[in-house]
């Protein structure tokens, strides 16, 4: 595994898409910030970190609507190969593009690119969500 954040999402679509309801991750800092803005966003409906102290990990629960999930498709934009940056002056052209939510990595911390436009901020683009 060499990009968790791609291996989070893609989980995450995975365990949606095939209708589960629960799905258990892997434990990283980074991983635990993008669960909660998740469920902020209203994709999950919660992730609570679980495991002893050697081996941690994360359980989401995926969230539906009348049987169908909310999450229906990820795309990731920044990868180890080629990392995307955007300044806070045009992180909001990413960000306006339909019905998908956009999440950032600034300095401030994890969030969508609507809030770090309204912070004035700029950085990494991880991956959409919609």
């Amino acid at each position: 595994m060499n990009y968790l954040i791609a291996d989070f999402v893609i989980r995450i679509k995975n365990s949606a898409l095939s209708k589960r309801k629960e799905v258990i991750l892997p434990f990283s800092n980074i991983n635990k910030e993008i669960g909660k803005v998740l469920v902020k966003e209203g994709f999950l409906e919660s992730i609570k970190e679980e495991g002893q102290t050697g081996k941690k990990e994360l359980k989401a629960v995926v969230r539906y609507d009348d049987r169908m999930p909310v999450l229906t498709d990820v795309e990731v934009i920044s990868k180890p190969s080629l990392r995307v940056y955007y300044p806070a002056k045009r992180i909001m052209e990413i960000g306006r593009r339909g019905r998908r939510r956009v999440i950032v990595s600034t300095s401030q911390g994890v969030m969508t690119a609507m809030e770090a436009n309204k912070k004035g901020l700029g950085g990494e683009v991880l991956f959409a969500i919609w």
